[in-house]
Protein backbone atom coordinates (compact mmCIF):
# COMPACT_ATOMS: atom_id res chain seq x y z
CA UNK A 1 0.00 0.00 0.00
CA UNK A 2 0.94 3.62 -1.00
CA UNK A 3 2.24 6.02 1.84
CA UNK A 4 0.81 8.29 -0.16
CA UNK A 5 -2.09 10.25 1.28
CA UNK A 6 -5.32 9.49 -0.81
CA UNK A 7 -6.92 12.37 -2.71
CA UNK A 8 -9.09 14.41 -0.52
CA UNK A 9 -8.01 12.44 2.75
CA UNK A 10 -8.06 15.19 5.63
CA UNK A 11 -5.15 14.79 8.43
CA UNK A 12 -7.52 13.17 10.73
CA UNK A 13 -7.97 10.37 8.56
CA UNK A 14 -4.23 9.47 7.61
CA UNK A 15 -3.49 9.43 11.08
CA UNK A 16 -5.65 6.52 11.25
CA UNK A 17 -4.54 4.90 8.13
CA UNK A 18 -0.63 4.89 9.42
CA UNK A 19 -1.73 3.79 12.92
CA UNK A 20 -3.40 0.75 11.20
CA UNK A 21 -0.50 0.04 9.40
CA UNK A 22 1.72 -0.16 12.63
CA UNK A 23 -0.62 -2.85 13.98
CA UNK A 24 -3.18 -0.52 15.91
CA UNK A 25 -6.39 -1.50 14.30
CA UNK A 26 -8.33 -1.04 17.12
CA UNK A 27 -8.40 2.65 18.06
CA UNK A 28 -9.82 3.81 21.57
CA UNK A 29 -11.45 7.34 21.96
CA UNK A 30 -14.08 9.79 22.93
CA UNK A 31 -15.46 12.31 20.23
CA UNK A 32 -15.48 15.88 21.11
CA UNK A 33 -16.09 18.94 19.42
CA UNK A 34 -12.34 19.48 18.45
CA UNK A 35 -11.17 15.81 17.33
CA UNK A 36 -14.64 14.92 15.21
CA UNK A 37 -12.47 14.68 12.35
CA UNK A 38 -11.71 11.45 13.22
CA UNK A 39 -15.47 9.79 13.18
CA UNK A 40 -16.52 11.91 10.25
CA UNK A 41 -14.33 11.23 7.09
CA UNK A 42 -14.02 7.39 6.15
CA UNK A 43 -10.60 6.34 4.24
CA UNK A 44 -10.58 5.58 0.73
CA UNK A 45 -10.95 2.24 -1.05
CA UNK A 46 -7.75 0.02 -0.29
CA UNK A 47 -6.49 1.48 2.56
CA UNK A 48 -7.95 0.69 5.36
CA UNK A 49 -7.81 2.61 8.59
CA UNK A 50 -7.86 1.88 12.01
CA UNK A 51 -11.61 0.94 13.82
CA UNK A 52 -12.87 3.56 16.39
CA UNK A 53 -14.23 2.00 19.34
CA UNK A 54 -15.93 4.94 21.60
CA UNK A 55 -15.34 4.11 25.04
CA UNK A 56 -17.21 6.37 27.92
CA UNK A 57 -14.37 8.48 29.34
CA UNK A 58 -10.82 9.49 28.00
CA UNK A 59 -9.28 7.96 30.73
CA UNK A 60 -10.22 4.32 29.49
CA UNK A 61 -9.63 5.17 26.38
CA UNK A 62 -6.12 5.09 26.98
CA UNK A 63 -6.52 2.13 29.72
CA UNK A 64 -8.10 0.14 26.73
CA UNK A 65 -4.81 0.69 24.16
CA UNK A 66 -2.84 -0.20 27.01
CA UNK A 67 -5.07 -3.94 27.38
CA UNK A 68 -4.82 -4.27 24.06
CA UNK A 69 -1.39 -3.52 23.86
CA UNK A 70 -0.18 -5.96 26.35
CA UNK A 71 -2.43 -8.58 24.95
CA UNK A 72 -1.96 -8.09 21.14
CA UNK A 73 2.06 -7.23 21.56
CA UNK A 74 1.19 -4.57 19.14
CA UNK A 75 1.03 -0.75 19.06
CA UNK A 76 -1.90 0.33 21.04
CA UNK A 77 -3.66 4.10 20.40
CA UNK A 78 -5.99 6.54 21.45
CA UNK A 79 -7.69 9.84 20.10
CA UNK A 80 -9.14 11.99 22.77
CA UNK A 81 -10.09 15.62 22.47
CA UNK A 82 -8.55 19.07 24.03
CA UNK A 83 -7.93 20.16 27.35
CA UNK A 84 -10.01 18.58 29.94
CA UNK A 85 -9.90 15.41 27.50
CA UNK A 86 -6.24 15.11 27.34
CA UNK A 87 -6.06 15.66 31.30
CA UNK A 88 -8.47 13.04 31.64
CA UNK A 89 -5.81 10.46 30.58
CA UNK A 90 -3.28 11.03 32.58
CA UNK A 91 -3.66 8.29 35.51
CA UNK A 92 -3.78 6.00 32.81
CA UNK A 93 -1.25 6.89 30.55
CA UNK A 94 1.18 7.18 33.60
CA UNK A 95 0.63 3.14 34.11
CA UNK A 96 1.34 2.69 30.28
CA UNK A 97 4.59 4.72 31.03
CA UNK A 98 5.67 2.89 34.11
CA UNK A 99 4.46 -0.66 32.75
CA UNK A 100 6.08 0.23 29.36
CA UNK A 101 3.32 -0.23 27.27
CA UNK A 102 3.47 0.77 23.95
CA UNK A 103 0.77 3.23 22.44
CA UNK A 104 0.70 6.26 21.04
CA UNK A 105 -2.32 9.13 22.60
CA UNK A 106 -3.40 11.25 20.06
CA UNK A 107 -5.02 14.14 21.33
CA UNK A 108 -6.47 17.19 19.47
CA UNK A 109 -4.88 20.81 20.44
CA UNK A 110 -7.24 24.48 20.17
CA UNK A 111 -7.42 25.51 16.43
CA UNK A 112 -4.09 26.76 15.03
CA UNK A 113 -6.07 29.94 13.77
CA UNK A 114 -7.22 30.64 17.56
CA UNK A 115 -3.53 30.47 19.22
CA UNK A 116 -2.32 32.50 15.99
CA UNK A 117 -4.80 35.22 16.48
CA UNK A 118 -3.76 35.18 20.79
CA UNK A 119 -6.10 34.29 22.20
CA UNK A 120 -5.22 32.70 25.34
CA UNK A 121 -8.62 31.64 26.93
CA UNK A 122 -10.66 29.81 24.21
CA UNK A 123 -12.56 26.47 24.91
CA UNK A 124 -10.87 23.99 25.95
CA UNK A 125 -7.78 25.45 25.80
CA UNK A 126 -4.19 25.05 28.54
CA UNK A 127 -1.35 26.96 29.00
CA UNK A 128 0.50 23.95 27.98
CA UNK A 129 -1.25 21.20 27.45
CA UNK A 130 1.94 18.57 25.83
CA UNK A 131 3.73 19.71 28.85
CA UNK A 132 1.14 17.79 31.21
CA UNK A 133 2.80 14.57 29.75
CA UNK A 134 6.53 15.56 29.68
CA UNK A 135 7.08 13.89 33.09
CA UNK A 136 5.50 10.57 31.48
CA UNK A 137 5.97 10.24 28.53
CA UNK A 138 8.61 8.72 26.49
CA UNK A 139 8.48 11.12 23.61
CA UNK A 140 6.10 14.24 22.74
CA UNK A 141 5.10 15.33 19.61
CA UNK A 142 3.28 19.16 18.66
CA UNK A 143 3.09 18.98 14.80
CA UNK A 144 1.70 22.67 13.76
CA UNK A 145 0.94 22.37 9.90
CA UNK A 146 -0.33 19.19 8.02
CA UNK A 147 3.09 18.64 6.90
CA UNK A 148 4.70 18.18 9.89
CA UNK A 149 2.29 15.59 11.50
CA UNK A 150 3.81 13.15 8.88
CA UNK A 151 6.50 12.97 10.01
CA UNK A 152 6.44 13.33 13.72
CA UNK A 153 3.45 10.63 13.72
CA UNK A 154 6.13 7.92 12.57
CA UNK A 155 8.44 9.67 14.70
CA UNK A 156 5.68 8.61 17.40
CA UNK A 157 5.35 5.33 16.38
CA UNK A 158 8.63 4.37 16.35
CA UNK A 159 9.66 6.13 19.48
CA UNK A 160 6.63 3.84 20.93
CA UNK A 161 7.94 0.52 19.65
CA UNK A 162 11.88 1.02 19.92
CA UNK A 163 13.17 -0.84 23.07
CA UNK A 164 12.15 -0.23 26.03
CA UNK A 165 8.82 0.26 24.64
CA UNK A 166 6.62 3.24 26.30
CA UNK A 167 3.43 5.52 25.51
CA UNK A 168 4.23 8.71 23.29
CA UNK A 169 1.77 11.72 23.21
CA UNK A 170 1.15 13.76 20.34
CA UNK A 171 -1.59 16.68 19.95
CA UNK A 172 -2.72 18.00 16.73
CA UNK A 173 -5.08 21.76 16.14
CA UNK A 174 -8.78 21.13 15.37
CA UNK A 175 -8.47 23.10 12.31
CA UNK A 176 -5.25 21.14 11.36
CA UNK A 177 -7.24 17.45 11.79
CA UNK A 178 -10.17 18.77 9.29
CA UNK A 179 -7.66 19.99 6.55
CA UNK A 180 -6.31 18.19 4.17
CA UNK A 181 -3.71 15.90 4.47
CA UNK A 182 -0.13 17.15 3.13
CA UNK A 183 3.07 14.24 2.24
CA UNK A 184 3.15 10.58 3.12
CA UNK A 185 3.57 8.90 6.80
CA UNK A 186 6.75 7.36 6.83
CA UNK A 187 6.62 3.45 7.88
CA UNK A 188 8.50 3.26 11.42
CA UNK A 189 11.94 3.23 11.67
CA UNK A 190 12.91 0.62 14.02
CA UNK A 191 16.34 0.15 15.09
CA UNK A 192 17.83 -3.90 14.93
CA UNK A 193 18.02 -5.80 17.88
CA UNK A 194 21.20 -5.73 19.00
CA UNK A 195 24.12 -6.87 21.93
CA UNK A 196 27.24 -5.50 23.17
CA UNK A 197 28.96 -8.73 21.92
CA UNK A 198 32.25 -8.32 24.19
CA UNK A 199 29.88 -8.05 27.40
CA UNK A 200 28.34 -10.61 26.83
CA UNK A 201 31.13 -12.74 26.27
CA UNK A 202 32.68 -11.75 29.70
CA UNK A 203 28.77 -12.73 31.28
CA UNK A 204 29.60 -16.12 29.24
CA UNK A 205 32.56 -16.64 31.45
CA UNK A 206 30.67 -15.85 34.72
CA UNK A 207 28.24 -17.88 34.21
CA UNK A 208 30.40 -20.73 33.32
CA UNK A 209 32.76 -20.12 36.40
CA UNK A 210 29.69 -20.04 38.74
CA UNK A 211 28.35 -23.00 40.73
CA UNK A 212 24.83 -22.12 40.44
CA UNK A 213 22.48 -19.76 38.89
CA UNK A 214 19.27 -18.33 39.32
CA UNK A 215 17.39 -16.21 36.23
CA UNK A 216 15.10 -13.19 36.29
CA UNK A 217 12.95 -13.24 33.15
CA UNK A 218 11.34 -9.61 32.65
CA UNK A 219 8.94 -8.21 30.24
CA UNK A 220 11.83 -7.53 27.95
CA UNK A 221 11.61 -11.75 27.30
CA UNK A 222 8.38 -11.37 26.03
CA UNK A 223 8.53 -8.41 24.45
CA UNK A 224 11.68 -10.08 22.29
CA UNK A 225 9.42 -13.38 21.41
CA UNK A 226 12.41 -15.26 23.42
CA UNK A 227 10.92 -17.95 25.45
CA UNK A 228 11.53 -20.70 24.24
CA UNK A 229 14.97 -20.07 24.32
CA UNK A 230 14.70 -19.07 27.42
CA UNK A 231 13.05 -22.46 28.04
CA UNK A 232 16.24 -24.01 26.18
CA UNK A 233 18.89 -21.60 28.50
CA UNK A 234 17.31 -22.60 31.89
CA UNK A 235 17.73 -26.17 30.79
CA UNK A 236 21.38 -26.36 29.94
CA UNK A 237 21.99 -24.27 33.13
CA UNK A 238 19.77 -25.91 35.55
CA UNK A 239 18.68 -22.83 36.20
CA UNK A 240 15.38 -21.74 38.54
CA UNK A 241 13.50 -19.16 36.35
CA UNK A 242 11.51 -16.10 38.19
CA UNK A 243 9.38 -14.54 36.21
CA UNK A 244 8.11 -10.84 36.82
CA UNK A 245 4.71 -9.39 37.06
CA UNK A 246 4.99 -8.49 32.60
CA UNK A 247 6.96 -12.25 32.11
CA UNK A 248 3.92 -14.34 33.64
CA UNK A 249 3.88 -17.19 30.95
CA UNK A 250 7.07 -16.63 30.04
CA UNK A 251 7.42 -20.30 30.53
CA UNK A 252 5.03 -23.47 30.35
CA UNK A 253 3.14 -24.56 33.39
CA UNK A 254 5.04 -28.29 33.21
CA UNK A 255 8.67 -26.47 32.54
CA UNK A 256 10.93 -27.85 35.77
CA UNK A 257 12.57 -24.66 35.77
CA UNK A 258 9.66 -22.12 36.56
CA UNK A 259 9.55 -21.72 39.60
CA UNK A 260 5.77 -19.81 39.20
CA UNK A 261 6.04 -18.01 42.55
CA UNK A 262 6.57 -14.41 43.33
CA UNK A 263 10.07 -13.86 44.74
CA UNK A 264 8.33 -12.25 48.33
CA UNK A 265 7.69 -15.86 49.69
CA UNK A 266 10.40 -16.55 51.94
CA UNK A 267 11.36 -20.03 50.32
CA UNK A 268 11.78 -18.39 46.40
CA UNK A 269 13.73 -15.86 48.38
CA UNK A 270 15.83 -18.29 50.06
CA UNK A 271 16.46 -19.94 46.89
CA UNK A 272 17.03 -16.77 45.12
CA UNK A 273 20.19 -15.92 47.89
CA UNK A 274 21.77 -19.18 47.12
CA UNK A 275 22.40 -18.66 43.93
CA UNK A 276 26.30 -17.83 42.89
CA UNK A 277 25.29 -15.76 40.26
CA UNK A 278 21.62 -14.08 38.80
CA UNK A 279 20.94 -13.84 35.32
CA UNK A 280 18.58 -11.04 34.69
CA UNK A 281 17.32 -10.29 31.22
CA UNK A 282 14.69 -7.33 30.19
CA UNK A 283 14.06 -6.26 34.07
CA UNK A 284 13.71 -2.90 35.70
CA UNK A 285 13.95 -4.64 39.04
CA UNK A 286 10.88 -2.74 40.31
CA UNK A 287 10.31 -2.14 43.77
CA UNK A 288 7.82 -3.73 44.26
CA UNK A 289 8.95 -7.16 42.54
CA UNK A 290 12.46 -6.82 45.07
CA UNK A 291 10.54 -5.21 48.15
CA UNK A 292 12.52 -1.99 47.48
CA UNK A 293 15.93 -3.39 46.99
CA UNK A 294 15.47 -5.29 50.16
CA UNK A 295 14.96 -8.80 48.43
CA UNK A 296 17.88 -10.92 49.35
CA UNK A 297 19.49 -11.83 45.53
CA UNK A 298 22.99 -13.23 44.40
CA UNK A 299 25.97 -10.59 45.44
CA UNK A 300 26.74 -11.18 41.42
CA UNK A 301 24.21 -10.24 39.42
CA UNK A 302 24.58 -9.77 34.76
CA UNK A 303 21.95 -7.47 34.19
CA UNK A 304 20.95 -7.63 30.73
CA UNK A 305 18.71 -4.36 29.43
CA UNK A 306 17.69 -2.58 26.28
CA UNK A 307 18.60 0.79 28.60
CA UNK A 308 21.41 0.61 30.90
CA UNK A 309 19.65 3.20 33.43
CA UNK A 310 16.90 1.21 34.62
CA UNK A 311 19.34 -1.96 35.58
CA UNK A 312 19.20 -3.36 39.02
CA UNK A 313 18.47 -0.23 41.34
CA UNK A 314 19.66 -0.83 44.68
CA UNK A 315 21.79 -3.54 44.38
CA UNK A 316 25.97 -4.42 44.33
CA UNK A 317 27.96 -6.20 42.18
CA UNK A 318 25.63 -5.74 38.80
CA UNK A 319 27.64 -6.22 35.69
CA UNK A 320 25.07 -4.56 33.24
CA UNK A 321 25.01 -5.83 29.37
CA UNK A 322 23.33 -3.59 26.57
CA UNK A 323 20.98 -4.94 24.33
CA UNK A 324 18.22 -7.32 23.85
CA UNK A 325 17.15 -10.17 25.43
CA UNK A 326 16.32 -12.08 22.66
CA UNK A 327 20.07 -11.76 21.29
CA UNK A 328 21.29 -11.95 24.58
CA UNK A 329 19.60 -15.32 25.49
CA UNK A 330 20.42 -16.64 21.96
CA UNK A 331 24.40 -15.33 22.47
CA UNK A 332 24.42 -17.15 25.81
CA UNK A 333 22.85 -20.67 24.39
CA UNK A 334 26.32 -20.57 22.12
CA UNK A 335 28.95 -19.30 25.03
CA UNK A 336 28.04 -20.85 27.73
CA UNK A 337 28.85 -24.71 29.12
CA UNK A 338 25.90 -27.23 29.70
CA UNK A 339 25.11 -28.42 33.29
CA UNK A 340 23.91 -31.61 34.59
CA UNK A 341 22.71 -30.57 37.96
CA UNK A 342 21.76 -27.35 39.66
CA UNK A 343 19.51 -24.89 41.64
CA UNK A 344 16.43 -26.22 39.44
CA UNK A 345 16.52 -29.58 41.01
CA UNK A 346 14.74 -27.49 44.08
CA UNK A 347 11.75 -26.79 42.22
CA UNK A 348 9.00 -28.68 42.66
CA UNK A 349 9.67 -29.48 45.90
CA UNK A 350 9.73 -25.54 46.69
CA UNK A 351 6.54 -25.17 44.83
CA UNK A 352 4.62 -27.81 47.32
CA UNK A 353 6.07 -26.57 50.15
CA UNK A 354 4.84 -22.79 49.73
CA UNK A 355 1.34 -23.94 48.48
CA UNK A 356 0.99 -26.51 51.06
CA UNK A 357 2.12 -23.84 53.67
CA UNK A 358 -0.03 -21.58 51.65
CA UNK A 359 -3.16 -23.52 52.14
CA UNK A 360 -2.87 -25.03 55.80
CA UNK A 361 -2.59 -21.15 57.17
CA UNK A 362 -6.12 -19.77 57.79
CA UNK A 363 -5.40 -16.85 56.83
CA UNK A 364 -4.58 -17.59 53.25
CA UNK A 365 -6.34 -20.97 52.86
CA UNK A 366 -9.36 -19.43 51.53
CA UNK A 367 -6.96 -17.03 48.41
CA UNK A 368 -5.73 -20.67 47.53
CA UNK A 369 -9.29 -22.18 46.89
CA UNK A 370 -10.17 -18.59 44.69
CA UNK A 371 -6.83 -18.79 42.92
CA UNK A 372 -7.17 -22.56 42.43
CA UNK A 373 -11.16 -21.88 41.18
CA UNK A 374 -10.02 -19.44 38.60
CA UNK A 375 -7.51 -21.44 37.37
CA UNK A 376 -9.65 -24.29 36.74
CA UNK A 377 -12.26 -22.34 34.92
CA UNK A 378 -10.01 -20.46 32.70
CA UNK A 379 -8.42 -23.51 31.81
CA UNK A 380 -6.06 -21.45 30.02
CA UNK A 381 -8.19 -20.55 27.29
CA UNK A 382 -9.14 -16.73 28.49
CA UNK A 383 -6.44 -13.76 29.25
CA UNK A 384 -6.98 -12.68 32.66
CA UNK A 385 -7.15 -8.60 33.68
CA UNK A 386 -6.17 -7.83 37.02
CA UNK A 387 -7.24 -4.93 38.59
CA UNK A 388 -5.23 -3.59 42.13
CA UNK A 389 -6.88 -5.61 44.64
CA UNK A 390 -6.83 -8.38 46.85
CA UNK A 391 -7.98 -10.67 44.08
CA UNK A 392 -6.08 -9.27 41.45
CA UNK A 393 -2.93 -9.08 44.18
CA UNK A 394 -3.56 -12.91 44.44
CA UNK A 395 -3.88 -13.76 41.10
CA UNK A 396 -1.20 -11.66 39.31
CA UNK A 397 1.00 -13.44 41.17
CA UNK A 398 0.24 -16.68 41.97
CA UNK A 399 -2.01 -17.54 38.84
CA UNK A 400 0.31 -19.59 36.16
CA UNK A 401 -1.11 -19.21 33.19
CA UNK A 402 1.24 -21.26 30.51
CA UNK A 403 1.32 -18.67 27.91
CA UNK A 404 2.31 -15.27 27.19
CA UNK A 405 0.12 -12.47 27.26
CA UNK A 406 -2.45 -13.89 29.33
CA UNK A 407 -2.17 -11.86 32.27
CA UNK A 408 -2.09 -8.03 32.76
CA UNK A 409 -1.07 -6.35 36.21
CA UNK A 410 -1.08 -2.62 36.41
CA UNK A 411 1.39 -2.66 38.51
CA UNK A 412 3.82 -0.15 37.00
CA UNK A 413 2.43 2.68 38.69
CA UNK A 414 -0.25 0.93 40.60
CA UNK A 415 -3.71 2.72 39.44
CA UNK A 416 -6.58 1.27 40.72
CA UNK A 417 -9.76 1.38 38.31
CA UNK A 418 -7.27 -0.23 35.08
CA UNK A 419 -8.88 -3.98 34.72
CA UNK A 420 -12.61 -3.02 33.50
CA UNK A 421 -11.31 -0.73 30.61
CA UNK A 422 -8.20 -2.95 29.47
CA UNK A 423 -11.21 -6.10 29.17
CA UNK A 424 -12.15 -3.89 26.30
CA UNK A 425 -8.81 -3.59 24.68
CA UNK A 426 -8.13 -6.95 25.13
CA UNK A 427 -11.30 -8.53 23.76
CA UNK A 428 -10.24 -6.64 20.49
CA UNK A 429 -7.28 -7.95 20.46
CA UNK A 430 -8.11 -11.67 19.75
CA UNK A 431 -10.34 -14.49 19.74
CA UNK A 432 -10.16 -15.47 23.61
CA UNK A 433 -12.70 -14.60 25.93
CA UNK A 434 -11.30 -11.93 28.66
CA UNK A 435 -11.85 -12.37 32.29
CA UNK A 436 -11.62 -8.79 34.28
CA UNK A 437 -11.00 -9.19 38.11
CA UNK A 438 -12.13 -6.01 40.02
CA UNK A 439 -13.15 -5.38 43.05
CA UNK A 440 -16.06 -3.04 44.35
CA UNK A 441 -14.01 -0.20 44.95
CA UNK A 442 -12.05 -0.29 41.87
CA UNK A 443 -14.66 -1.62 39.53
CA UNK A 444 -16.83 2.14 40.63
CA UNK A 445 -14.07 4.31 38.57
CA UNK A 446 -15.32 2.69 35.57
CA UNK A 447 -18.26 1.22 35.15
CA UNK A 448 -19.55 3.11 32.48
CA UNK A 449 -17.25 0.81 30.43
CA UNK A 450 -20.17 -1.81 31.11
CA UNK A 451 -21.94 0.06 28.22
CA UNK A 452 -18.75 -0.60 26.06
CA UNK A 453 -18.73 -3.76 26.35
CA UNK A 454 -22.64 -4.70 26.15
CA UNK A 455 -22.62 -2.35 22.85
CA UNK A 456 -19.71 -3.98 21.41
CA UNK A 457 -20.95 -7.71 22.43
CA UNK A 458 -17.57 -8.17 23.92
CA UNK A 459 -16.64 -12.08 25.09
CA UNK A 460 -15.78 -10.40 28.60
CA UNK A 461 -16.89 -11.89 32.03
CA UNK A 462 -16.44 -9.59 34.77
CA UNK A 463 -15.47 -11.52 38.14
CA UNK A 464 -16.34 -8.63 41.04
CA UNK A 465 -15.09 -9.53 44.06
CA UNK A 466 -17.33 -7.58 46.69
CA UNK A 467 -16.11 -7.08 50.30
CA UNK A 468 -18.11 -4.00 50.65
CA UNK A 469 -14.83 -1.30 50.30
CA UNK A 470 -11.20 -1.20 49.79
CA UNK A 471 -9.84 -4.12 51.76
CA UNK A 472 -6.31 -3.65 51.28
CA UNK A 473 -6.44 -0.56 53.62
CA UNK A 474 -8.12 -2.06 55.97
CA UNK A 475 -5.40 -4.41 56.34
CA UNK A 476 -2.78 -2.02 55.60
CA UNK A 477 -4.10 0.92 58.35
CA UNK A 478 -6.31 -1.15 60.52
CA UNK A 479 -4.01 -3.56 62.17
CA UNK A 480 -6.39 -3.92 64.97
CA UNK A 481 -7.17 -0.28 65.49
CA UNK A 482 -10.44 0.05 64.85
CA UNK A 483 -12.37 1.27 61.56
CA UNK A 484 -10.56 3.12 58.89
CA UNK A 485 -12.19 6.08 57.56
CA UNK A 486 -13.00 5.87 54.09
CA UNK A 487 -12.19 1.98 53.77
CA UNK A 488 -16.15 1.09 53.81
CA UNK A 489 -18.14 1.84 50.94
CA UNK A 490 -21.81 2.02 50.17
CA UNK A 491 -22.48 -0.13 46.66
CA UNK A 492 -25.02 -0.67 44.55
CA UNK A 493 -26.24 -4.42 43.97
CA UNK A 494 -24.28 -5.83 41.35
CA UNK A 495 -26.51 -7.84 39.70
CA UNK A 496 -29.24 -5.59 39.06
CA UNK A 497 -26.65 -2.90 37.61
CA UNK A 498 -25.58 -5.24 35.08
CA UNK A 499 -29.03 -6.11 34.58
CA UNK A 500 -29.50 -2.34 34.10
CA UNK A 501 -27.00 -2.56 31.11
CA UNK A 502 -28.23 -5.72 29.34
CA UNK A 503 -25.60 -7.87 31.06
CA UNK A 504 -26.02 -11.25 32.11
CA UNK A 505 -25.30 -11.75 36.38
CA UNK A 506 -24.96 -14.11 38.50
CA UNK A 507 -24.08 -13.64 42.03
CA UNK A 508 -21.70 -16.48 44.47
CA UNK A 509 -21.17 -16.81 47.87
CA UNK A 510 -17.90 -18.98 47.51
CA UNK A 511 -14.98 -18.87 46.27
CA UNK A 512 -14.58 -22.77 45.68
CA UNK A 513 -16.50 -24.71 43.39
CA UNK A 514 -19.86 -22.56 42.80
CA UNK A 515 -17.47 -19.26 41.65
CA UNK A 516 -15.69 -22.23 39.39
CA UNK A 517 -19.35 -23.04 37.88
CA UNK A 518 -20.48 -19.49 37.48
CA UNK A 519 -17.35 -18.73 35.83
CA UNK A 520 -16.99 -21.56 33.11
CA UNK A 521 -20.58 -21.14 32.61
CA UNK A 522 -20.08 -17.23 31.94
CA UNK A 523 -16.63 -17.45 30.34
CA UNK A 524 -18.12 -20.33 27.91
CA UNK A 525 -21.37 -18.54 27.15
CA UNK A 526 -19.04 -15.58 24.75
CA UNK A 527 -21.12 -13.08 25.91
CA UNK A 528 -20.76 -10.04 28.11
CA UNK A 529 -21.17 -11.57 31.70
CA UNK A 530 -20.73 -10.32 35.48
CA UNK A 531 -20.19 -12.69 38.46
CA UNK A 532 -20.32 -11.66 42.24
CA UNK A 533 -18.64 -13.02 44.56
CA UNK A 534 -19.27 -11.99 48.13
CA UNK A 535 -15.54 -12.69 49.82
CA UNK A 536 -13.29 -10.95 51.65
CA UNK A 537 -9.57 -12.34 51.16
CA UNK A 538 -6.24 -12.12 53.04
CA UNK A 539 -3.57 -10.02 51.01
CA UNK A 540 -0.72 -12.36 49.65
CA UNK A 541 3.14 -11.64 50.68
CA UNK A 542 3.76 -9.84 47.38
CA UNK A 543 1.62 -6.41 49.31
CA UNK A 544 4.20 -4.12 50.99
CA UNK A 545 2.62 -4.15 54.52
CA UNK A 546 3.25 -7.64 54.82
CA UNK A 547 6.72 -8.05 52.97
CA UNK A 548 8.10 -7.45 57.01
CA UNK A 549 5.89 -10.24 58.32
CA UNK A 550 7.60 -13.40 59.26
CA UNK A 551 7.06 -16.32 57.18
Amino acid sequence: MSNQPATGATVAITVLEALAAAGSHTVFGLPGTHNLAFWDGAPAPGRPASRLVSVRHEQTAVYAADGWARASGRLGAAVVTTGPGAANTLAAFGEAAMSGSPLVLVASEVPHRVVEAGLQRTLHQSKDQAGMFSALGKGIFTPRSAAAVAGDLAGAITTALTPPQGPVYLDIPADILRGPAAGAVPPPDLPARTVDEPALQAAAELVNSAPSVAIWAGGGVIEAGATEMLSCLASRLQAPVITTFSSRGALRRDDPSNVALPPHEPEVEDLLSRAELLLAFGSDFDGLMTKNATLRLPSAIIDVNADLSRTSFGYDGVMPVLGDAGMAIKGLLELTEPRHKGLVQEVAALKERVWDRLSSDPRTSEAVTFVASVERAVAGHAVVINDMTIPGYWLGNYYCPGRTRSVQYPVGWGTLGYALPASVGAAFAGERPVLAVCGDGGFMFAVGELATIAQEHLPVTVLLVDDGGYGMLRYGHQRGHGPVPGADLLTPDFVQLAGAFGIGATRVRSVGEPLESALRRALGSGEPQVVVCEASLFPPKTTSPRWEEPA
